[in-house]
């Protein structure tokens, strides 16, 4: 939807609606995880996949670590993160 607004500029002058969303900032942005949510930290279009380096966009961001503060693009990545924690825990013998 768009306003003209004459008195104050004759340009045309976009206003948001509810449903529309203010354009993302372009690069990676900074997330703080928490239980449930996460907090965007520095604007960023994506986070990383801390498991296959994949680009995530904030929109598609459903997996993450609060205690690893790391994001996943996938279930499976995450089970990667664990399996090989627990691989690692029992080589190690810790």
């Amino acid at each position: 939807m768009r306003w003209l607004i004459a008195s104050v500029s004759p340009k045309e002058i976009h206003l948001l609606n509810r449903t529309d969303r203010p354009a993302q900032m372009p690069g990676e942005a900074e997330v703080k995880y928490l239980d449930g949510d996460f907090r965007v930290i520095r604007p960023g279009a994506f986070v990383r996949c801390a498991i296959t380096g994949a680009e995530i966009p904030l929109e598609e961001l459903r997996y993450w670590s609060v205690d690893l503060q790391e994001a996943y693009a996938s279930p499976e990545a995450v089970l990667q993160r664990h399996t090989g924690d627990y691989a690692r825990k029992g080589v190690d013998g810790r």
